[in-house]
């Protein structure tokens, strides 16, 4: 899909999403039509400030343990607000792994949907996004323009 960060793409697997990734999409199976629909439809209110919450069932088969906890915790972070690397970090039992958890979000299979761009530097500087720092600047924009952004 096309959208304001650039492209998009949004892959199911027949029952849920599976991964979301910047630039190159390709054609879905017939069998994924409705879910796929569901998929953009939902993204595209999300990025016109008219959606705070996905309502999608989602599903990966990637990552560690330490990953997948990382991206729960990332999950919990509601619109607007924001994390540090070292929050996460302590949320998932391990404090000293605020770098791991900077991998980890940069190995996130959907983002947007599991909203790692809201997870930012100790100082509050933005600092690494899979998809580029100037699509987490405009994500974090568009968040706080519906809800003013809380650092937390």
């Amino acid at each position: 899909m096309d959208s304001p960060i650039g492209g998009l793409g949004v892959a199911v697997d027949g029952e849920a999403v599976c991964r979301v990734t910047f630039g190159e999409t390709r054609r879905p199976e017939p069998s994924e039509v409705a879910l796929l629909d569901e998929a953009v439809r939902q993204v595209r209110e999300y990025l016109a400030g008219d959606r705070m919450e996905f309502e999608l069932p989602t599903a990966t088969s990637s990552g560690s343990d330490f990953e997948r906890a990382v991206w729960a915790a990332i999950s919990t972070i509601p619109y607007g607000h924001t994390r540090s690397y070292g929050a996460i970090a302590r949320a998932v039992g391990d404090p000293s792994a605020a770098q791991a958890v900077g991998l980890a979000c940069n190995r996130n299979p959907l983002p947007i949907l599991v909203p790692c761009h809201r997870v930012i530097g100790a100082d509050g500087k933005l600092v690494g996004f899979g998809g580029g720092l100037s699509r987490k600047r405009w994500l974090l924009t568009l968040e706080a323009r519906v809800q003013p952004l809380i650092l937390a």
